[in-house]
Order: structure tokens, then sequence, then C-alpha cells
């Protein structure tokens, strides 16, 4: 997207600027795209990532996007990075930062996607193209990448149903959303609805403050006392953090053997898999997305064409057509552990089978 003009109010000093500009540009030194060209691999990329209470960010997401950075640039790209700590306000203060700092693309993970709008708008207006990561921000966004998030939802519904077999129609499942924050969360409840919806009665019902674990464990809780823990069949769980927290209320409850679906592949919930506490994640392989990231940040910073990167668009409320990578997800179950997580290298079998975990590692085949 273009930059927005700054509008100078003084008008002997917008004349003045107007005609440096046109002698700039006369001389070809001013506009993005020669910038741009001039300063090769020399990029400042500024890298914004929402919290650190899921693991993904600080073990996958950050490591993968900087090593791309980096080889794309020929290790000359200097990269800024922060973490939010999911506060929305001082994500919009690090936006500030990155500004004053003038680094030349931002790759942008919001905490709050609406709440982030008139950030990105700053951004923009500084010059400043924005890279929406994982969660499609709103505000004029030059590129987005993220995983197909209905289908995320829907495979996750879809795994419930099949773990639940004839049990759907026995009882009440209870739902756990994710944050109404997070425009991710709404899709994932979309998919699962629509894989869930007619077949299994929902009990209850709940959007998680924050993807919370303590807030799942406690809507958990309040679920178990209000339907009875005898009437539970099963949990939709929109992420692998939440899951642990649910599950967490189950054993206190009493309740075992009950499937828990969940999402990320965190390295806890796998190893819940292979303990059979939790009946799957959603399997997002994290490279894929990251390397579209740091690839579609390079091109803009360096003004280049995005139509060899991205193949697919989306619309947000803000921004349409926004060219975008969208990555294929897979359910993570018992069956599949070795040809996914391991297969990857994401997680050695070691990392998974460690201590009471080995037995059904072994029992499983995992190596």
């Amino acid at each position: 997207m273009r930059r927005a003009a700054v509008a100078i109010a003084a008008g002997a000093m917008a004349v003045s600027l107007a005609a440096c500009g046109s002698a700039e540009e006369a001389d070809g030194g001013s506009s993005d795209s020669t910038k741009s060209a001039a300063k090769g691999d020399n990029i400042k990329v500024g890298l914004l990532l929402p919290e650190n209470k899921t693991a993904r960010y600080e073990k996958f997401d950050r490591p993968l996007i900087e090593k791309k950075i980096k080889e794309l640039t020929n290790n000359k790209a200097e990269i800024q990075y922060n973490n939010a700590r999911q506060d929305a306000n001082l994500q919009a203060q690090q936006v500030d930062t990155m500004i004053t700092n003038k680094v030349d693309v931002l790759i942008l993970d919001a905490v709050d996607a609406k709440a982030i709008k008139n950030s990105v708008q700053k951004a923009v207006d500084a010059g400043i193209k924005v890279v929406a990561y994982d969660r499609l921000a709103e505000g004029p966004i030059s590129a987005y990448t993220s995983f197909d998030n209905v289908q995320v939802g829907k495979v996750q519904g879809e795994a419930l149903l099949e773990a639940l077999g004839d049990k759907a129609g026995d009882g009440q499942i209870v739902m756990m959303n994710g944050s109404i924050t997070d425009p991710n969360a709404a899709m994932f409840k979309e998919g699962a609805h629509s894989a869930l919806d007619g077949k299994v009665k929902v009990g209850k019902e709940y959007d998680t403050k924050e993807w919370s674990p303590d807030n799942a464990n406690a809507n958990m809780e309040a679920a178990i006392s209000a339907i009875g823990k005898d009437k539970i069949v099963g949990v939709y769980s929109a992420n692998d953090g939440m899951a642990g927290g649910i599950i967490t209320a189950l054993k206190a409850a009493g309740i075992a053997d009950i499937p828990v679906t969940g999402q990320d592949a965190e390295l806890a919930a796998v190893q819940r898999i292979v303990a059979g506490e939790q009946f799957m994640s959603v399997y997002k392989p994290y490279a894929p997305e990251a390397d579209a990231a740091a690839e579609m940040a390079v091109a803009l910073a360096k003004g280049e064409d995005l139509s060899s990167i991205a193949k697919d668009s989306v619309d947000s409320d803000s921004a349409k057509a926004v060219p975008s990578v969208l990555v294929d997800v897979t359910s993570l179950t018992q069956d599949n552990i070795n040809d996914t997580v391991i297969k990857d290298g994401v997680y050695t079998a070691d990392e998974i089978c460690t201590g009471k975990y080995k037995a059904a590692c072994d029992k499983l085949g995992i190596k």
C-alpha cells in the first residue's frame, strides 16, 4: 500500500518542502522504490509478537522469522524485537518505538486486532509497511500470513466428534473458545460450530479472556458445577494452553477418559496426548508461516512485488484484497506424532518421552 501523505499546515513551509521534493525526484533520489533499492540488504525489520504464555511465540515464531530474514538479507538486516506480554497498550507503545527507530517494515502479531488499528495507521503514515502475522490486524496492512483458521476449528470439531463416536448423543460438551480480542478465535469458533452443530449438545460455552489457562480452568470448574460431571462427554478447547487448565479441572472433579481438543502442538500437550489425557491438538507447521512473513517483509522493505510470494488474498474490516499466504494444518493425535512434530524436527522423541511418558511412548512406537 502507498504511504499516506502527511499534511503540512504552514503554507510557506509546504511550498518550500514541495520545491525540495520536486528537485529530489527530478534527480531520481526520493521515491520509495529508489530508496528501497538503495538499501539493498541493509534493511531494518521490526518484529512484534503478542504474548509469552503460549510457548510457540518465543520457542518457534521468533527464532524462525529472525533466521529467515537473516538468510534473505545475507545476514545484513537489523531486527528489532519486542513481546507485548498480552498487553494491548504496551504493544501500541512498542509500535511507537519502532516508528521512532525508523524500521523499514514491521511484522505485527496483534494482541488486540481492532485496538491496534490506529498504531498501524501511524506506522504506515511514517512510511513503514506492515505485515500482519498470524492474526489479521485492522488498519492499512500490506500483507498477511496465517493458517486457514476456520479450517482449524473445523478440524478440531471433527476430531472431537470422531473421539466421541456413539457417545455424541449421550451427553453434553463444553466449548472453551479463545479471546474475543483475537480475530482468529472467532474463526476457530466458526469452524468448530460448523462441524459440531446438530451433532452434539453444547452444555456450556465460554469465550476465554486472554487465552488464559487459569481462566479456562475456572470456566471448566463452573461448567462441571452447572452441568454435572456425569453428563459431560467431551470438551472443545481452542488451544493447548487452555486444554491444560481444563484437564486440571477435570482431574480435580474425578472426570477421566473424555476427549479434549487443543491447538499449537505444545510439548506439554503432545505429552498429554501420549498419556491419553488430551485427545488431539492442531499441528500448525510454524516454519512455512514464519518464512512467508519474513519473505513478504523483506520484499516490502526492498520495494519488491509480492505476487510471487502471496497467492491468496483476504479482506479485513479496514483493508481489502490483502496479499496473503495461508498455511494448511494437521490434526495431531497419538497415531501421527512420528509423522508430524518429530519428522519436522519440532521435538525429538527424547524431549517427548521423558520419565512417566516413556512407557506410553514405547507402546505407541514413538521414536
